[in-house]
């Protein structure tokens, strides 16, 4: 059995954090049943691993209450809904805990459930923002950069909330009770740059933006372009290991200024890109390879899984539709992670199954089915 084999989770369907949420939990063994919207609703989720899906009209009545039905056997529900929308729709978190006080009712929201941008519209260039995290991150004499939607969404939403969940039902073996959580993506990447606060006396950041140790201000911690098009990742911040980096280059480390002349890291750039346009990715790897220069190659999509090391181990899966993703994370020694290898489910698939499952009667179900408050989307068949 898997880490958390049992655990029943209902995710509402949302974009991207709260399904990266329910696939976390979903690849360490909990049944999750995305909730989805009903008249053929759209879903851009596409980290679906492993879970089925029922498709209620939760805007109607007799929806509301299918849903009050299910969280009375769940354990886990997970809100990924603007401030007050459940609320409205009498399904609130005050409702749903007296149908069911084990509740763990996971709340994801960009803003939090209070403050004057509770009630705000943003994604995670915003959030980012008002973290502070965003002043910090991008080149010298450039504006602030947000990194794809990597560290608000993902890191400070999906992965916080799932983690809030997990401690959230571990204290609940204890009490016996569930609980509210409140999973600001916010005060998630806030709290991912805990290190970036605690280190401020340190000197990492005594600079401007751009010109720091891990900012890219340093030409010890930079990506070089090589001969062909490809990319090296440089890490040296030590000087053992710079010392390594320097011999790698073939550069006189007589001749170098002090690893940490800030007025010469410019300069040091310029002549540690030119020596990497010199050869290609391969041979830097040949030369840096089983060395501790903490240099790497940049991998692409299309080279990441081919790699030895991550072929080794077995970083990447493919589903049943050939389509690569990562493995889970981490890995657990005795109730390892088995994710999924089914295509993702359609919008509806498994509603009838899901309902029976609650213990819904074919009676009640087809009356659901005839009202338009349920939908069944089955595949086709390929005979």
């Amino acid at each position: 059995a898997m880490a958390l084999s049992g655990v029943r989770v209902l995710e509402l369907a949302g974009l991207a954090p709260a399904p990266l949420c329910g696939m976390i939990l979903a690849d360490f063994g909990a049944c999750v049943v995305r909730v989805d919207r009903t008249r053929f609703a759209f879903t851009d989720d596409v980290q679906a691993r492993g879970k089925r899906s029922l498709a209620i009209d939760l805007k109607r009545p007799s929806g509301a209450t299918v849903l009050k039905r299910l969280v009375c056997l769940a354990d886990v529900l997970i809100e990924p809904f603007r401030h007050g929308v459940m609320e409205k729709l009498g399904l609130g978190p005050d409702i749903l805990l007296q149908e069911n006080p084990r509740l763990i009712y996971a709340r994801l929201t960009g803003f939090g459930q209070t403050g004057k941008y509770a009630r705000s519209a943003g994604h995670d260039i915003n959030y980012l923002a008002v973290s502070g995290v965003l002043s910090r991150l991008g080149r010298k004499h450039e504006n602030p950069y947000a990194p794809i939607n990597l560290l608000a969404d993902f890191a400070g939403g999906g992965v916080m909330c799932a983690l809030g969940i997990v401690t959230a039902l571990y204290e609940r073996t204890k009490s016996g009770k569930g609980q509210i959580i409140d999973a600001s993506m916010v005060k998630g990447v806030a709290y991912l740059s805990s290190f970036l606060w605690k280190s401020q006396n340190l000197g990492f950041w005594s600079r401007p933006r751009g010109e720091n140790f891990l900012d890219g201000g340093a030409p010890f911690y930079e990506v070089y372009k090589t001969s062909d098009g490809k990319y090296m990742a440089v890490g040296a911040i030590e000087p053992k290991f710079y010392e390594l980096l320097i011999k790698g280059l073939g550069l006189d480390p007589d001749k170098l200024p002090n690893q940490l002349s800030f007025s010469d890291w410019p300069e040091m750039k310029k002549k540690i890109a030119s020596i990497f346009a010199q050869k290609t990715q391969a041979e830097w790897c040949s030369i840096f390879d089983n060395t501790d220069a903490c240099v790497t190659p940049v991998l692409s999509f299309d080279d990441v899984a081919l790699h030895q090391h991550n072929k080794q181990r077995s970083s990447f899966i493919k589903n049943d539709q050939e389509e690569i993703s990562p493995r889970p994370a981490p890995l657990l020694s005795r109730t390892p992670a088995v994710p999924s290898l089914k295509r993702d489910p359609f919008i509806g698939e498994h509603t009838e199954e899901i309902l029976t499952e609650f213990g819904f009667t074919k009676e009640e179900i087809s009356k659901l089915y005839s009202d338009k408050v349920i939908e069944f989307h089955k595949p086709k068949s390929n005979l």
